[in-house]
């Protein structure tokens, strides 16, 4: 019985080298732009290396305004290990990409470019092929403040730096790291993606106020367990709705029931649900899907989220916002300003969720700026930009 597993696993491995050898091939007749190495004073100078698949490109969608932004500046690219991921990036990314499939494409982009800074925005294992290299300064960028234990995975301290957005964030690695000088390793950028402008696809009744609730996935193990759509979001799309006075953004992370089928299926249920209610609605009642992230905060007069990247990038908004507490003991809640002072959201509230917003827009909240200051710094229009490009530059002297 046990040989069937292996067989099967044999079976996928197989495959997936047969579609990466396709791809490779589709490249080599029809993208050759996928291996431009630029010359002279074109040599690339930043990196953005991305080496998943397409299910986690919205780790690093967010960062193509910063990117571009800088590329103003200096030549950036792309770095992508898969070819199927870097065909699709190609023809939506606004930045160049460079297929690296090997390690000796890795080796012939460095050999021939100028590249003082790599940036990364998860932890994949195939991190560690390009961190061997000694030149370039390695920088950990993330997919989002938060304060899950992702946050200060000891993995940290394979990069030179890292780029957090404030204070908070030096705090959290001092505190959780051994062995790390958070102070030297750490620079502060605050959010820059809160300085891009993003269009919305979707209009939504102005006279009303709009609600976004953006919880996040199940996770992969139980001490990441914050998602709260099986506990909370059933509730509060139906609190929002029966209120009647609310456009309502239900944005569900895009790897919900990627491990725990109910969870997905429950993300089926409150879109039926969204949809049942727009017939009747005088808001507009969406189930977000879009692939970028950023025109919601603008759009949204509130928020209710999980302990996740949505919580610190709709913080910066000033907004009232709640944030979930989970229902699972297992799962890692760390002390934190930002969960200790914001608003919380139980499981037994959630259908309350309308009356709780109602009063949140309601209300001022004196403590919201010192905790924005705390978790980003400035947030004058253009400030994180700026940071973000200085401190980036700077590394490039280094």
């Amino acid at each position: 019985m046990r040989a069937l597993p292996v067989l099967a696993s044999a079976v996928d491995y197989a495959n997936k080298r047969l579609t990466a050898q396709q791809q490779r091939s589709h490249v080599n007749r029809h993208a050759q732009h996928l291996f431009r190495l630029p010359q002279g004073e074109h040599r690339y100078r930043v990196a953005l290396y991305f080496a998943d698949d397409m299910v986690n490109a919205y780790q690093l969608r967010q960062w193509y305004a910063p990117l571009q932004q800088l590329a103003q500046s200096v030549p950036v690219v792309v770095i992508a290990r898969q070819a199927g991921t870097a065909l699709e990036l190609s023809e939506e990314c606004p930045l160049p990409v460079f297929l690296a499939p090997t390690i000796g494409d890795v080796e012939a982009l460095i050999n021939s470019q100028r590249i003082d800074v790599v940036f990364y925005v998860n932890q994949n294992i195939k991190n560690f092929q390009m961190i061997r290299l000694n030149e370039p300064n390695h920088v950990f960028i993330c997919h989002g403040e938060s304060e899950k234990a992702y946050m200060w995975s000891n993995q940290l301290k394979s990069y030179d730096y890292v780029f957090g957005a404030g204070q908070a964030a030096r705090d959290r690695l001092a505190k959780n790291l051994r062995n790390y000088d958070a102070t030297e390793r750490t620079k502060l950028v605050g959010r820059p993606q809160i300085d891009a402008t993003y269009l919305a696809p979707y209009s939504l009744n102005n006279k009303l106020p709009t609600v976004l609730y953006a919880p996040t996935w199940e996770g992969d193990r139980p001490s990441m367990n914050y998602g709260s759509v099986s506990s909370h979001g059933v509730q509060i799309i139906e609190s929002l709705i029966n209120d009647g006075g609310f456009n309502v953004i239900f944005r569900p992370h895009p790897r919900s029931g990627v491990n725990i089928k109910e969870y997905g299926a429950d993300v089926s249920r409150i879109r039926e649900k969204l949809e049942a209610g727009n017939s009747s609605s005088a808001g507009r009642l969406l189930f977000d899907d879009t692939a970028h992230w950023g025109w919601q905060w603008a759009k949204a007069d509130a928020c209710i989220t999980d302990i996740s990247a949505v919580a610190y990038d709709f913080l910066a908004t000033g907004k009232p916002m709640f944030i979930t507490t989970p229902v699972s003991s297992e799962a890692v809640v760390a002390d934190s300003p930002a969960l200790e002072q914001l608003p919380s959201m139980d499981s037994m509230q959630a259908g309350q969720a309308a009356e709780l917003i109602h009063h949140a827009m309601d209300s001022d909240d004196a403590e919201r700026n010192a905790l924005i200051e705390r978790y980003f710094g400035d947030i004058t229009p253009g400030a994180s930009m700026s940071r973000f490009i200085s401190e980036t530059l700077d590394l490039l002297e280094n």
